[in-house]
């Protein structure tokens, strides 16, 4: 680890990932705070061109600072998607100051935006771990949460509303059933009820005919005496 003046306003420290370079004063927005340093590689030397690490600052199409050095602290300011400083480019000089663009407070962590082409080579693909994209992923998975909770609700309404819905579906089945069955039963009891008069009305007409109507006819008596039959003998006697 580099080797950090105890008059300088940052000191070297751990961060969320790995070493970053942290406050240890204030330092006021606009104000200069290390300079980002190293051997200048040649991009037109294949052996300068050849190098590759991730601390690479391209100044121009042709001149960059292979940052790589320990003695570079600058090197461990980190990336950030809203950061509170900046790197202040000079190609002509050949130099990038790193400068605060907000108030920093004691404590906090230095950062600058690294720009597009080192972050979709580097950063993109293990995903940027600044504190802007740490609240973004921690927003998305509340809200995820929040979601699932939404539709889990959702479902638990939709299964409990079917549930009744059968429940009531049974009830009226129910209800049918006994209602058909209660109908039935009182239909057999209209039949049963109504052949039981019948026989009743049969038996009368059978009593009243009298041995399938051959009853013997009684001739009815005139003025109250009887008549005698006459004899066969007398009748011929008068003769």
């Amino acid at each position: 680890m580099a080797t950090v003046s105890a008059n300088k306003p940052y000191r070297v420290g751990r961060s969320r990932t790995g070493l970053g370079l942290f406050a240890t004063k204030p330092i006021k927005k606009g104000a200069k705070i290390v300079r980002y340093f190293g051997p200048l590689l040649d991009s037109k030397k294949k052996k300068d061109d050849a190098i590759e690490n991730k601390y690479l600052f391209e100044l121009t199409n042709r001149w960059t600072i292979d940052g790589s050095v320990r003695a570079n602290v600058a090197r461990y300011i980190n990336h950030a998607c809203k950061p509170n400083a900046e790197s202040d480019v000079k190609p002509r000089k050949r130099k990038v100051i790193i400068r605060a663009i907000k108030n920093i407070e004691p404590g906090e962590e230095i950062n600058y935006d690294y720009g597009t082409d080192y972050f979709k080579a580097y950063l993109k693909p293990i995903g940027c771990k600044c504190v802007a994209c740490e609240k973004k992923r921690k927003k998305k998975r509340a809200e995820a949460r929040a979601e699932k909770l939404r539709l889990k609700a959702k479902a638990e309404r939709k299964a409990l509303k079917e549930a009744e819905k059968q429940k009531a579906k049974a009830a009226r089945a129910r209800k049918a059933k006994a209602k058909a069955k209660e109908k039935a039963k009182q239909k057999l009891v209209a039949k049963n009820g109504t052949k039981a008069n019948g026989a009743k009305t049969n038996g009368a007409r059978l009593n009243g005919k009298g041995l399938n109507g051959h009853a013997r006819k009684i001739a009815p008596a005139k003025s109250g005496i009887l008549a005698k039959p006459r004899q066969v003998g007398e009748s011929r006697a008068s003769a």
